[in-house]
């Protein structure tokens, strides 16, 4: 094992352990520790686990606290989905590897997932902590590692053309989740317990605007809302770029 390979790995899952931090519910923001093997004593909770492939193959394995778990299972909005409440987190920690499809989540007895993970081939493990105590967890699995230095600009295609889309190829028979959205807004658990039939939600976008067509929840195009004979449709007026998501 190269000095080089292993820093690739740290750097990796550092970058992927940034990318999960937003997208795992909790009390208060975490934060992420330092990359290493796994350790010992595990915060106490379940694993969501999935395989990924494309640019490169492997598994993520995102631990999450017994305090997520529960308020998911006794939610007064009915029962979560442990697995899809994650599966945001999980693409987007694959996604550090370039352009990947990331298999349904799976829920499992953490030391169980983590085991069956190191039986597999070198795991890097990074804590994810609040107030410096590890709360959840994230563990990313490559089959092999990538050798040379990864950086987010390469990962996004940097400037070169050629090279943008490579491993693009791998995914053109991938079936992908289209939608159309009209806009959003945030609410509370109150806010959406006093909804009743009639209410009005707001949105934070005016009438008359473009919609936006997202792919697995990434917005790729705007558009116009048009009827086509008795559905909905979208006539693309813009194609967002990567990187131009917010402009």
């Amino acid at each position: 094992m190269t000095v080089t390979a292993v820093g690739t790995r740290l750097d990796l899952a550092r970058a992927a352990a940034q990318a999960v931090l937003p997208l795992i519910p909790a009390s208060r923001p975490l934060q992420a520790g330092e990359p290493g093997p796994i350790p010992d004593t595990l915060p106490a909770g379940q694993a969501v686990c999935a395989r990924f492939a494309g640019a490169a193959s492997g598994e993520v394995v995102v631990l999450v606290g017994q305090d997520l778990v529960d308020a998911l299972r006794n939610s007064p909005l009915g029962e979560f989905d442990l697995a899809k409440a994650i599966a945001p987190a999980l693409d987007a920690a694959a996604a550090v590897f370039g352009p990947v499809v990331v298999d349904p989540g799976q829920v499992m007895d953490s030391e169980v997932a983590l085991g069956s993970l190191a039986a597999k081939g070198a795991v890097v493990f990074v804590p994810l902590l609040d107030g410096g105590q590890p709360q959840a967890g994230l563990a990313l699995l490559a089959t092999p590692w990538p050798e040379p230095p990864v950086t987010l600009h390469e990962q996004r295609g940097g400037t070169g053309g050629s090279n943008q889309y490579k491993g693009l190829d791998l995914l053109h028979d991938v079936e992908m989740e289209v939608s159309a959205e009209l806009g959003r807004t945030r609410m509370s658990v109150k806010e959406l317990l006093s909804l009743t039939p009639g209410a009005v939600v707001e949105l934070d976008r005016a009438a008359g605007s473009a919609a936006d067509l997202l792919v697995n929840g990434r917005l790729i195009a705007r558009g116009e809302v048009v009827v086509i004979d008795e559905n909905f449709g979208i006539r693309i007026t813009e194609i967002v770029r990567p990187g131009n998501e917010r402009s």
